[in-house]
């Protein structure tokens, strides 16, 4: 694959290395500039790129102090490189299909042991490998990209937290977290930190949340053009579609949430709250056997031009601030505080959506916020995941 320095610009510097493949040279850096809350971030910025020779290498080069633009032209497999553990679990209440497609889980922060595994649930021996629970640290200025579609990091997620800011994330594939496990680990953990960029990245097979904003201020967050994969053998709902999705409960974040591709879920997808501003819009939520929001207490949350098709219920509950139905009324405090129209949502085979409520969006003025566009499902589908910049 051939990129030119003309392509892909980012902030007004491109970070490249160069490598001969197949007697030519060919430039890897971060294509685009982010949209949204995140808009400005530059990552590794004028650092020159580097492919990581191990799993080791990755690492290091991942949590140190140097700005670094860091290329995945390979899969980068951490399955086993902190062994395994066998301990008490549980098998949740929720488990229904034991040995069938159901989800036990690790007992992290005594889940399993205080209550929230509910009424019925049993104690058992679960095995995992120690790896998935805890994500590579990623420090300040890093651009981490894939090569087409062949960066993947297999048994280990990404956590940028404890002030780290100034992070790209693009075009990589995060798979198999001990998806067995309730806990089993989390693809990217954002807390304690600001500027990031999820982008064109593809989430898959994960125990626990796909992206999550932790109870620590992440501040200026965005989520674009993502494929959130929810197919799975191991079913907190026990019917092949994945739970634990999207968490955004940090606080006071400005979180924007845009372009991305999420299917066969069945709930948190996302779950919102913690003072949290968020501007989902032109996503495409498609076979969701249980809810997609889940609007929790102090969260505004504007969802304009999405699509949802086949999602039984598109907001579960709404104990924050929700945005949901464009009307002429409302369209002069989009004007006046987006700085465009907003769009209307698309539905298909689905449950309604609703929230009329724009007495939050003086909250947005003078942000930066994202462009909507009309809502097109195959537009969102087409565009989001690896291998599409």
């Amino acid at each position: 694959m051939k990129f030119t320095a003309a392509a892909l610009v980012l902030a007004g510097a491109v970070s490249s290395v160069e490598s001969a493949v197949l007697g030519e040279r060919a430039t890897y850096a971060v294509k685009g500039a982010a949209e949204g809350f995140a808009k400005g971030v530059t990552g590794g910025g004028s650092a020159a790129c580097a492919v990581p020779s191990s799993t080791t290498q990755l690492k290091t080069w991942l949590s140190d102090s140097t700005a670094r633009c860091i290329v995945l032209d390979k899969e980068f497999n951490f399955k086993g490189t902190e062994g395994t553990v066998t301990e008490n679990g549980c098998r949740p209440a929720s488990n229904k299909c034991p040995g069938n497609g159901g989800q036990d889980a690790i007992n992290q922060a005594s889940w399993c042991t205080n209550g929230n595994a509910g009424t019925g649930s049993t104690t058992i021996k679960v095995t995992y490998d120690k790896a998935g629970i805890s994500g590579l640290i990623v420090g300040s200025n890093k651009s981490i990209i894939g090569v087409g579609s062949k960066g993947v990091l297999r048994g280990k997620g990404l956590r940028i937290a404890n002030g780290a800011k100034n992070v790209i994330i693009q075009n990589i594939h995060i798979t198999e977290l001990n998806p067995q496990y309730i806990w089993g680990g989390d693809a990217i953990a954002v807390d304690g930190s600001d500027s990031v960029w999820i982008d064109h990245n593809k989430f898959s097979l994960i125990g626990r949340q796909m992206v999550v904003l932790g109870n620590g201020a992440s501040n200026r967050v965005t989520i674009s053009n993502n494929e959130f994969d929810g197919v799975t053998s191991w079913s907190a709902t026990c019917d092949g579609h994945h739970y634990w999705t999207i968490y955004l409960t940090g606080s006071n974040d400005l979180v924007t949430l845009k372009g991305n591709y999420i299917h066969h879920t069945s709930g948190r997808s996302p779950k919102t709250g913690g003072n949290s501003l968020i501007h989902a819009v032109n996503n495409y939520w498609y076979a969701n056997s249980g809810h997609a929001f889940d609007n929790g207490a102090g969260s505004k949350v504007i969802a304009e031009g999405n699509v949802f098709q086949n999602v039984v219920t598109p907001l579960l509950e709404n104990k924050g601030n929700f945005f949901g139905a464009p009307t002429t009324t409302a369209n002069a405090a989009c004007s006046a505080n987006l700085k465009h129209t907003c769009q209307i949502n698309a539905f298909g085979s689905s449950g309604t959506l609703g929230g009329t409520d724009t007495s939050f969006f003086g909250s947005f003025a003078g942000k930066n916020v994202a462009s909507a566009a009309a809502a097109n499902a195959g537009t969102i589908q087409n565009g989001a995941g690896i291998g599409k910049i």
